[in-house]
């Protein structure tokens, strides 16, 4: 059933000051179009009852979890569990534990260690439960977003500054992409849902509300920012006339309009890096996945977090899957504002700082102190998968690691 009451007054003010502000500013439009995760968190005692019920709708499906947990191959493995590095008696976040295969290869790296396991998804937050059982003493679990990180944290015990290592494993999981009925394959068909928390917040929007109750312009700004797909407005204009005739539902159904704007020699014209023919709808489903969930504000959110709860020495590991992560990343270990606009290089940008630093103080003849960097890169070039590891695992084909350590 679709919201488009709720939804409509809700995204009515957002949409005219994201247009005017740019679609990066994220400090911003984010905390108008999710204020109804906030309101949730106001009600502590609410949030633990529908944990338990979480955890009782769960274990009855403890045999299909465990299922998804072997079917799922966690990226680049070797390098996470070296850049972070655990000893023991060290504590540690998975900001984002999906099956647990990142947690799993630190624990077998140093069993004697504290990890905090964080995931918004119902489903993840199940298995760390199950994964908790085995390892009592070792693993904890948390249900929530990133934006809810700190306060969860604090209430489990951690103190700010007292971290050795942060994970973060952003995108979709194997196990969300398999599972149709949450609507994130454009493959398996199902309801178009996307929303990473489940059911957790009845009202927040699906992307079946997104894609019927938005108008044209808005959902090309939506494909060309958070898909960066080139042919935005024609895909917008096929979703707009197809819902004038019925309701768009179906993950399928939107893979179909999004194809039928093309013509047949287009469908799989586009390749990955392994030059394997890839769907026109991709980029489409990626655009409304990160504005159902808001992704890149949490992101920035989350790295916030990670900054403030990781000592000084500590490790900060994040692996993302297409440029916008990537870029956020990039920006926030090199110290550069999340406002400014993408038109020079990360480079380009402390260059240019340096230089307007060096010409103030010569201008003033005072000696102006630059902020301190909060943090040392472990590696000068991101690191991507070694081509056996893409083979093995073709979905992680476009991850990037960054690892850095906190000044």
């Amino acid at each position: 059933m679709l919201r488009y009451p709720y939804f409509c007054r809700v995204y009515k003010n957002f949409l005219s000051c994201w247009l005017e502000s740019g679609i990066f500013n994220l400090g911003v439009w984010p905390k108008t179009i999710h204020a109804t995760a906030e309101r949730y968190n106001e009600h502590e005692a609410q949030e633990e009852k529908d944990q338990t019920g979480v955890q009782e709708l769960h274990r009855s499906q403890d045999r299909d979890s465990g299922v998804m947990t072997k079917l799922h191959i966690p990226v680049m493995v070797d390098e996470v569990v070296h850049c972070l590095a655990p000893q023991k008696g060290q504590v540690f976040l998975d900001m984002t534990f999906g099956s647990g295969g990142h947690t799993r290869a630190i624990l077998q790296k140093e069993p004697d260690i504290t990890l905090y396991a964080l995931d918004r998804d119902p489903t993840a937050y199940a298995i760390a439960e199950q994964l908790s059982e085995l390892y009592p003493k070792q693993i904890q679990a948390i249900l929530g977003q990133f934006s809810q990180a700190e306060a969860l944290l604090m209430k489990a015990g951690v103190q700010p500054g007292t971290l050795d290592g942060v994970l973060l494993d952003l995108g979709c999981s194997s196990m969300q992409l398999d599972t149709p009925e949450r609507g994130f394959s454009l493959r398996k068909d199902g309801p178009l849902d996307m929303r990473m928390d489940g059911d957790r917040y009845p009202d927040m929007p699906t992307a079946a509300d997104v894609v019927n109750a938005l108008d044209q312009q808005a959902l090309a700004s939506i494909l060309r920012a958070y898909g960066e797909e080139k042919h935005a407005k024609k895909i917008a204009s096929a979703i707009v006339q197809a819902r004038a005739l019925y309701p768009i539902t179906r993950t399928q159904q939107l893979a179909s309009i999004v194809a039928g704007a093309f013509p047949p020699s287009a469908l799989y014209a586009r390749k990955d890096v392994l030059q394997r023919s890839t769907h026109i709808a991709t980029k489409t489903f990626q655009a409304f996945r990160i504005f159902v969930n808001n992704e890149l504000n949490e992101l920035y959110t989350g790295l916030k977090t990670a900054q403030k709860f990781l000592r000084p020495g500590g490790h900060l590991v994040a692996l993302s899957f297409h440029s916008l992560e990537d870029r956020i990343i990039k920006r926030f270990l090199l110290g550069i504002s999340m406002t400014e606009r993408f038109n020079l290089s990360a480079r380009q940008k402390v260059i240019q700082k340096s230089q307007l630093d060096s010409y103030q103080e010569n201008k003033e003849g005072v000696s102006t102190r630059k902020a301190p960097l909060m943090w040392k890169l472990m590696h000068k070039k991101v690191l991507t998968p070694e081509d056996q590891d893409v083979q093995d695992n073709p979905r992680g084909r476009s991850a990037k690691l960054r690892a850095a350590i906190k000044l």
